[in-house]
């Protein structure tokens, strides 16, 4: 999706357009820098703010803020949409009761949304108690923890099968055995381009990750430095060396810190959430026939009993 050309639907903008159709001009240009304006309308960069915090995801909002085209796309958009939604306010359309019901929801999505989002930000822990729940966690649930054997190795393939694959794979080993460097070899001539790039590295993996051929011939490696023979694969001719082999165990707390401090910063942000919605639950008396009746009377059968209306 190229976010110059975003549109939006109807009912997004009409919401946010009637939402904010009331505000003043002058507060308008007080608060933030006008973009857009004509008439009575104007739309302000705290309105394309707004849009992109309620509408886009939180990894794109910052590029689409940065984006010229964007935002002028953006301010745009809004500004048709809210003097369409003058228009419609002038007409008494928000008195329609199902519109009406639509603007509720949406001011209540809004509203709830920052309320929550700033009981999150009130719930935030400082770094050494982030820190401190997350080796609470580690401690608590080392099952949660244990790691496989694993092998770090990194490798050079040379494609296909042929006779002269294989000779060149047998090349680049003697090369290998006289003390040339692998990842200058890796980068020069291995047909998997992925890990060539790294110098041959394919990083940690368990067993069951790899081809069975491969597999057996970098687990039976012992030392760092160690190189395998010639390997034929599905692939091709490899060549093998070990970095690092790590028995079955507990993995170290600082391999997993950072993935257990998002959890704790995740959790506790889930929770302030929660706490509001437990709040909010308290007195809520849900009428379950009035809802049966409801669903009952939407269903295609109950449509279909519906007498057609003759024009």
């Amino acid at each position: 999706m190229k976010l110059s050309t975003i549109r939006f639907s109807p009912a997004q903008c009409w919401a946010l357009a009637v939402l904010v159709a009331g505000m003043p001009l002058a507060h308008a240009a007080d608060a933030a820098t006008t973009f857009a304006h004509g008439g009575q309308v104007a739309v302000t960069s705290l309105d394309v703010e707004a849009d992109v915090q309620g509408r886009l995801p939180t990894e794109v909002r910052k590029q689409a803020l940065s984006s010229k085209q964007t935002v002028g796309q953006i301010a745009e958009n809004l500004y048709v949409r809210r003097t369409l939604g003058e228009q419609a306010a002038a007409q008494e359309l928000d008195k329609d009761p199902k519109v009406a019901a639509a603007l509720r929801v949406a001011r209540d999505k809004v509203l709830s949304d920052e309320l929550m989002n700033r009981a999150v930000q009130k719930s935030e822990l400082s770094a050494d108690a982030l820190l401190k729940q997350a080796r609470t966690v580690y401690t608590a649930k080392p099952e949660r923890f244990q790691a496989p054997e694993q092998v770090q190795a990194r490798h050079i393939l040379i494609a296909g099968t042929t006779p002269e694959a294989k000779a060149q794979a047998e090349a680049i080993l003697a090369q290998l055995k006289g003390g040339a460097d692998f990842a200058k070899l890796a980068q020069e001539h291995s047909a998997d381009k992925g890990s060539a790039a790294r110098g041959g590295d394919l990083g940690l993996f368990a067993k069951g990750r790899m081809v069975p051929e491969f597999e057996a011939a970098a687990f039976a490696l012992q030392k760092k430095g160690d190189l395998s023979s010639v390997v034929q694969t599905q692939f091709g001719y490899h060549v093998i060396q070990l970095e690092e082999k790590r028995p079955a165990g507990l993995r170290p707390f600082d391999e997993v810190k950072d993935e257990l401090v998002r959890e704790v910063r995740a959790g506790a942000a889930d929770e302030a959430r929660m706490a509001l919605v437990r709040k909010a639950q308290e007195k809520i008396v849900v009428d379950s026939q009035a809802v049966e009746a409801f669903a009952a009377s939407q269903s295609p059968a109950a449509q279909a009993a519906e007498p057609s209306v003759k024009r």
